[in-house]
């Protein structure tokens, strides 16, 4: 997804402290430090082989920094990139102790100076040139990589997210680093989330705003933006796109005057800045959902494909439920 820095303000407390509560599944104990050997996948059209599970990983964005402290194995990231928030509070401890390589993409260089065997990118634009490097490049080097498999561009994407295929890279994570066990109780107990779920009745409207200000950006019809909010039991204003996520003009939202906003909270795009624009903006202050104040919040993490997607999903609904709509 495009990242557009926006303007943006300060939250509800309300709407922090449920965000705070919520949490991505039971975490499971350490995994065992040994895998099993000889695998080899297809990941965004990529071969990937694993003789032995990685021992030191590079991680960039949350969602694969998140992926591997929930399964147990925070103890095997000698660095991080690219994050877009805290970690929740169940992973702080272990995420404390966690280096930063950059704020935003790392180049190659930082990158092979931590020696990885695996640089594990929540995106698949996260290797290039003159990103982390290009996965060729890496393996060359005896560097394996692996993207997301919900954020495959090139080859492998969904036709259409949905939590069997979240519950898929857990398990398939799970098995690269030997740690099945740990990847079973994980999906158990966030497929046990999701049947506890309570969706908001009703079918309200909703506008996921992710970032921009000329142009803001929401999710299409195929991504976590679409899971999320229908999981909820909200209605995408967006219909008939055929993307993770996509550009819109501010008079399409304002045709749809949507009943309830989801902004999007990273450390690199606030939500106070994205209310302070909608407040701010005369034609924008006169949609329902500004004048009303019925914002729900999502941390940007919990936003995209990973272990915080059905924590996501019950936040939503619980917080749309608190609004309470007419």
């Amino acid at each position: 997804m495009p990242v557009h820095p926006v303007p943006a303000i300060a939250l509800v407390a309300a709407s922090v402290a449920l965000l705070a509560g919520c949490t991505a599944g039971t975490a499971p104990a350490p995994a065992s430090p040994t895998a099993s050997t000889g695998l080899t996948i297809d990941n965004c059209g990529f071969e990937v082989s694993f003789d032995a599970a990685p021992e030191r990983v590079v991680t960039i964005k949350s969602t694969s920094t998140e992926m591997l402290l929930a399964l147990g194995l925070g103890d095997r990231i000698v660095g991080t990139a690219f994050q877009d928030g805290p970690v929740p509070e169940e992973w702080a401890a272990e995420a404390a102790g966690l280096v930063s390589v950059a704020d935003k993409v790392p180049g190659e260089e930082a990158v092979l100076d931590l020696e990885p065997d695996l640089v594990y990118a929540g995106w698949e634009s996260n290797f290039s040139v003159d990103g982390a490097g290009e996965r060729s490049e890496l393996a060359s080097l005896g560097v394996a990589s692996y993207v997301s498999p919900a954020a495959c561009q090139s080859s492998g994407q969904p036709a259409k997210l949905t939590f069997d295929e979240i519950f898929r890279e857990i398990d398939e994570v799970g098995r690269i680093f030997g740690a099945e066990d740990a990847a079973e109780s994980l999906v158990e107990s966030q497929r046990a989330e999701l049947v506890a779920l309570q969706p908001v009745t009703g079918s309200p409207t909703a506008f996921w705003f992710s970032s921009g200000s000329d142009t803001p950006y929401s999710g299409g019809d195929i991504g976590a933006p679409q899971l999320v909010m229908e999981t909820a039991g909200l209605t995408n204003i967006v219909t008939g796109v055929n993307a993770t996520w996509t550009p819109l003009s501010w008079e399409a939202v304002i045709d749809a005057d949507p009943d309830v906003i989801v902004l999007v909270d990273a450390a690199w795009n606030s939500v106070d800045k994205k209310i302070a624009y909608l407040e701010g903006n005369p034609a924008t202050a006169q949609l329902t959902a500004v004048r009303e104040h019925r914002y729900a919040v999502i941390p940007f993490p919990a936003g995209e494909a990973g272990v915080r997607s059905v924590s996501a999903a019950v936040s939503l609904a619980q917080q749309v439920r608190e609004l309470h709509l007419p």
